[in-house]
């Protein structure tokens, strides 16, 4: 039996459509697993709530990733602040959270709070667009996370 033009280039119209958003959906998942990998893990000492970071973003480079895993209800300070020897500062923290959600601001306390889910959290560091001249940008991150006992009388 044949099928009529009309019907063969519709179904070949859905499938190409069908085949295009497949493509993305793996691309897409393919770049976020990719962007994951390459976040730099932020370390805590053994016993300790807080963790610093130092570095540099050269004027070809927006942004720098960290991660790290946390429990749901922890109570967490992120801090940035300049980085000495450095002419303009990254000052731009965002925290991505494992419920998709996200929050941040520009300089000095970031985020202050309890953290809403259990999972790994992203850390992007980034340079003012608005306020930069394209020079090397220093920061100086501490993010202290509290342990969950105590934690329980901050996030109730």
């Amino acid at each position: 039996m044949l099928i009529p033009l009309h019907k063969a280039a519709s179904l070949a119209a859905r499938f190409m459509r069908t085949l295009a958003i497949s493509t993305a959906v793996v691309s897409i998942a393919a770049n976020s697993a990719i962007a994951k990998n390459s976040d730099t893990p932020l370390h805590f000492s053994k016993g300790a709530i807080s963790s610093v970071i130092t570095g540099k973003l050269n004027p070809n480079n927006d942004e720098r990733w960290y991660r790290f895993d946390a429990t749901s209800e922890q109570y967490t300070v992120i801090n940035i602040t300049p980085f000495a020897g450095t002419s303009e500062t990254a000052n731009v923290g965002v925290l991505h959270m494992p419920n998709g959600t996200q929050d941040g601001s520009k300089g000095g306390i970031v985020y202050q709070g309890c953290l809403p889910a259990t999972g790994t959290y992203r850390l992007r560091i980034a340079r003012n667009l608005m306020a930069t001249e394209g020079k090397i940008a220093g920061y100086k991150v501490e993010v202290m996370i509290l342990p969950t006992y105590a934690s329980q009388p901050l996030c109730k």
